[in-house]
């Protein structure tokens, strides 16, 4: 336990670590990893039974890594002391421990986070962006990157030859361990209100930054490589010059390039979802978000990343739309018709697949066109033949073009022949 005048609620810690010894009937000792406390921490946690370390290096990372130095077992489970975590119910941790894991990671946003326990702010910007960044830069597979209760193999978290003295440290364990090509375990684990009676030591944004700092240094093909690829493939294509005229082609057709492209990185970030445990997470609090919360799925942090992924897409696409006319209209760009046909796509495609939208925005934007050649520029005519088509889709074909090629697609599929038994066996 990293602690720093922590006399209120450092005995409540232990007494629950001793329950939890206890029970489990486990070979171990507890470790107060003092971090220069000027209050009655050291005195209360000796009386207690705990072996206290003291830290001179100042920091949440110095204190856990002379902890981990300083202990005596093979395995370390390490904790705030402050009894927002409670050390009463620490199963699910020794049991990942005892299967091999090397180590294992708590998941507040699985496990629940209590009213009061953490700010909004880094519930729903800091924790998420930060764990966020940590997975799309090192592949890791750990949904909250700063949860203080982890179980770990000693040895191996010693040969990783963590470095860091601040908060970072949180980040530091577990970008070396999947950089060394550990298997993490999750234990979804209830963050509780702290017990102090003072502000805590972390700072949102100088702790904040420090770990962002850690994160993009030790990535350097998504620091350095793939913006400076990026900035020289657009150099080539263009003359530095800042006027909106200047990023435009002598032809069209880089233009058509841009958007497939557009498209495609669309479709593979749409796919890469459909098949991830946040995807998972989307059809769950889709489908029932009472019954996505009670299995522990922080339903407003889905929605509010799934917000800003589709914001995300729809900005890219509306400034491209901007380059390419130079120009934006109220009446065009926020109008009912936009409205309508970003509607109409994904219904007509097939709501709820990956390449429905794109079928269905073809289908709508042909519709479109060919009403145009037949009949003109009729006012109301085209909304008339939007309306008919939605009409028919939804009575006949509820699934969308989507559904209906996947049928399509099932009955002309010759079926598997499976041989039987006997013949399997050499008895034909």
């Amino acid at each position: 336990m990293p602690c720093l005048d922590e006399a209120e609620t450092l005995a409540t810690c232990i007494q629950k670590a001793q329950q939890t010894i206890e029970k489990l009937g486990l070979a171990a000792e507890i470790i107060v990893a003092d971090n220069g406390s000027t209050d009655r921490s050291q005195v209360i946690a000796r009386e207690l039974g705990a072996r206290v370390v003291s830290i001179a290096r100042k920091g949440y990372g110095s204190a856990l890594i002379g902890g981990i130095d300083a202990a005596r077992g093979e395995l370390v489970i390490m904790g705030d002391a402050d009894d927002s975590y409670d050390f009463a119910r620490l199963d699910g941790f020794v049991a990942k421990l005892r299967e091999g894991y090397p180590l294992v990671m708590g998941n507040r946003f699985r496990g629940g986070i209590q009213k009061g326990a953490m700010p909004l702010l880094h519930r729903y910007l800091g924790n998420p962006v930060l764990s966020f960044v940590g997975r799309l830069l090192f592949r890791a597979k750990v949904g909250d990157f700063h949860c203080g209760l982890r179980g770990f193999d000693r040895e191996a978290v010693r040969s990783l030859h963590l470095r860091t003295t601040g908060m970072e440290f949180a980040s530091e364990l577990v970008v070396k361990a999947s950089l060394a090509g550990w298997r993490i375990a999750e234990v979804p684990t209830t963050l509780h209100p702290d017990g102090r009676g003072r502000p805590p030591h972390l700072r949102s944004w100088r702790d904040g930054w420090r770990h962002l700092r850690f994160l993009l240094v030790h990535s350097p093909t998504h620091l350095f490589i793939l913006p400076g690829a990026i900035l020289a493939g657009v150099g080539t294509l263009i003359k530095l010059d800042l006027r909106p005229e200047a990023f435009q082609f002598q032809s069209r057709a880089p233009f058509y390039w841009i958007v497939l492209a557009l498209v495609g990185l669309a479709l593979i970030l749409v796919r890469r979802i459909e098949d991830s445990r946040f995807g998972a997470y989307l059809v769950a609090v889709r489908e029932n978000e009472d019954a996505a919360k009670a299995l522990g799925v922080d339903a407003t942090m889905i929605k509010l990343a799934a917000m800003t992924i589709s914001a995300a897409i729809t900005a890219a696409a509306g400034g491209f739309y901007a380059q390419y006319f130079l120009f934006v209209d109220a009446g065009i760009a926020y109008g009912p018709w936009i409205s309508v046909e970003a509607l109409l796509a994904p219904i007509i495609g097939g709501i709820g697949t990956v390449f429905g939208p794109l079928l269905g925005a073809l289908v709508v934007k042909t519709l479109g066109e060919l009403t145009k050649l037949m009949t003109g520029d009729a006012p109301g005519l085209d909304l008339v033949i939007y309306g008919s088509v939605l009409i028919l889709v939804i009575a006949f074909a509820p699934r969308g073009i989507a559904g209906i090629l996947g049928d399509l697609y099932r009955r002309l599929r010759p079926p598997s022949t499976i041989a039987p038994a006997s013949l399997e066996r050499g008895h034909g």
